[in-house]
């Protein structure tokens, strides 16, 4: 027999202090002599008060000793008086049950007339098990460990709402990190401020990342999920434009295989207008002998200026499909068209032959139209009716007719500076030689200065739509005709008057999780951005010329630095790396939980009945409802007079 809400002090002390109050008020009750008179006439007050004197005795001791007894009734009733043995304090467990990606996969039943069934299912039947077999009293929180961990609960005793919890577990698109999962269960067990239980961890035991040295708790428990699934799988795949061809794409592809015996798959590649694979092509097939827990890489290359979808799909499909076939967007290879107006055509004709994504178009001044179709106008040295719609660049212009103001004309001017924190001036150091003869421009407040000599700016670029750029000399007639700067001066203005053509794609198809990008040793960090397709910004660190990123969804994540753009379609499920190794002191299987042969029995719902019945009793025997039946009893009866 034990109290459950009090001890047995604090019983004690409150009946003490409610046992005295309650003698007390006997005790102080004073007593007058009750008179019953006929008339106050012959009444008179007494020169001194009357004398009360207290009573010395109880005089209904029955009534005090019933009062005791329901007041005791009820303060058992208060503390929850038990039979039987105390039980042990209630533990809070926590139940992390594995949601990774790889929890998608399908085992077959040993009985073949039973459906495959996901690693997912097992998990939840064992996560259900063990919370059927904790005691009642104890608390659990459901965990759900993917790459994150999230709780799914706090600490809840209700099993339904847990068991909902377990049903509505699904499978995510990353791997484990168990070793975060633990270190977030022992942190809120020792927060709960309750007696700590178990953490039972429910799932495969598939990490993503390599095990660290040691990966366990002492209070830990293992419910292993059997995972014996044969599955090959894309692991990733890299395209990018050929340094020799720009209409070739060269493609790699990287193949794994998770099972324990070798296998052999066809990689086939297509390419097409849908990312579904209706109205593909094919690009390419390759058949790849897999050794057991291998991987194994093949190449491909497509020729194409056209934007379409590449699709790599593995045959034949296994147990674990996702992993099957991954799917990357190609961008058309766009050319920049422009045309030359110009008498000496041959002075410029080499500097836009060197690029493939130049086509360079040749006529003469006379047939300027301000209407070209093209991208770009080049005007060499003449004065147009009317200026250009597209971007324009303009070499040598009269001084009545050039857009940016001529401030003067000099000769034989010493070279003094390039524009080189822009990428204008990108690359551009050459400063020893001399201009023959060059116009000096008066450029306005937000004008880009290219290039100067000491009387002012020879080369302008004015930023707007359209976009503008002057020369003051013509390279070619120049001293530059000769020198490094030329091509990269030109090569400058062309990605400044459209990005998009000497833009260096890279394109990889890989898992989400943490993505690790090497980068060119000559990119900024100013100059990086990470971008989801939707524009929001994805955080990142960068170490070295290493940029590492991570996205727990599937999506596409693009890197923009300068003239380069990464492109990652994350739209593989990240596997696992390697099998946990579970601790030899590791609990296992779903836990008995001893129960106490004489469980205690409450009785504070018959305590506070036999209380209130005690009172209620001592009220009618002893109290105001008695006192009220004598005075009827004793009351007079009155005589009516006979006539």
């Amino acid at each position: 027999m034990h109290l459950l809400n009090l001890t047995f002090g604090q019983f004690l002390a409150l009946f003490g202090s409610v046992s005295a109050l309650t003698l007390a008020l006997y005790l102080l009750d004073r007593s007058r002599r009750r008179q019953v008179v006929s008339t106050l006439r012959f009444w008179t007050s007494a020169s001194q008060p009357a004398v009360v004197s207290r009573r010395r005795r109880i005089q209904q001791p029955l009534s005090l000793i019933l009062q005791l007894a329901s007041i005791a009734l009820l303060l058992l009733a208060i503390g929850q008086l038990r039979l039987g043995i105390p039980a042990s304090a209630p533990r809070d467990h926590v139940l992390i049950l594995e949601t990774s990606a790889w929890m998608g996969a399908s085992i077959t039943p040993a009985n073949a007339k039973s459906p495959p069934r996901r690693l997912i299912d097992l998990a939840r039947e064992r996560a259900r098990a063990y919370v059927r077999a904790v005691p009642a009293r104890d608390r659990i929180m459901l965990v759900r460990a993917d790459a994150l961990t999230t709780p799914a609960t706090a600490f809840e005793p209700d099993r339904k709402k847990l068991e909902e919890a377990i049903a509505a577990s699904q499978p995510g698109s990353t791997g484990l990190n168990l070793e975060q999962a633990l270190a977030f269960a022992r942190q809120i067990q020792a927060q709960s401020g309750r007696r700590a239980g178990e953490v039972v961890f429910a799932g495969t035991g598939k990490l993503a990342e390599r095990e660290p040295d040691k990966l366990g708790l002492g209070n830990l428990r293992f419910l292993s999920v059997p995972d014996a699934v044969s599955n090959c799988g894309l692991r990733r795949i890299g395209v990018r434009r050929s340094s020799v061809d720009p209409e070739w794409w060269e493609i790699y592809v990287s193949v794994r295989n998770y099972s324990a015996a070798p296998r052999t798959v066809t990689l086939a590649m297509s390419f097409g207008p849908s990312a579904d694979g209706l109205g593909s092509a094919p690009a390419g097939a390759q058949r790849i002998a897999l050794p057991p827990g291998a991987d194994r890489e093949a190449s491909f290359r497509l020729r194409t200026r056209a934007a379409g979808f590449l699709r790599a799909e593995l045959f034949p499909h296994d147990a674990f499909p996702a992993d099957d076939r991954a799917v990357l967007e190609l961008p058309p290879q766009t050319v920049l068209r422009v045309t030359v107006y110009s008498e000496e055509p041959d002075l410029l004709r080499p500097v836009f032959a060197a690029s493939p994504q130049v086509a360079a178009t040749f006529r003469a001044p006379a047939e300027y139209s301000p209407q070209d179709a093209a991208s770009l106008v080049i005007l060499d040295r003449f004065h147009p009716p009317a200026p250009p719609l597209a971007d324009a660049i303009w070499i040598d212009p009269p001084a009545s007719g050039s857009p940016v103001p001529v401030r003067a004309r000099v000769s034989d001017a010493p070279f003094t500076h390039w524009l080189s924190d822009h990428q204008l001036g990108a690359g551009l150091r050459t400063k020893d030689f001399r201009l023959e003869s060059t116009s000096v421009f008066e450029a306005a407040p937000d004008d880009l200065k290219i290039g100067e000599v000491q009387q002012g700016p020879v080369i302008v670029a004015r930023p707007g739509k359209p976009k503008i750029v002057v020369l003051g000399f013509h390279p070619a007639l120049s001293s530059m005709r000769y020198a490094l700067s030329t091509p990269l001066l030109f090569a400058n203005l062309l990605r400044w008057m459209s990005p998009g053509i000497f833009r260096r794609w890279e394109l990889n198809a890989g898992s989400v999780g943490t993505v690790k990008a090497p980068l060119d040793p000559d990119v900024r960090p100013a100059d990086l951005r990470v971008v989801r397709d939707d524009g929001a910004a994805v955080p990142f660190t960068l170490r070295a010329q290493s940029l590492d990123f991570f996205t727990a969804t599937p999506g596409t994540v693009r890197v923009l630095a300068q003239d380069r753009e990464y492109v990652y379609s994350l739209t593989l499920p990240q596997l696992w790396e390697s099998q946990w190794e579970v601790p030899a002191e590791t609990r296992r299987g779903i836990p008995k939980f001893a129960v106490r042969p004489s469980e205690s029995t409450g009785l504070w719902q018959w305590l506070a009945l036999a209380g209130g019945a005690g009172l209620l009793a001592e009220w009618i025997l002893f109290g105001r409802f008695r006192r009220a039946a004598a005075r009827v009893s004793r009351r007079p009866v009155a005589m009516r007079k006979a006539s």
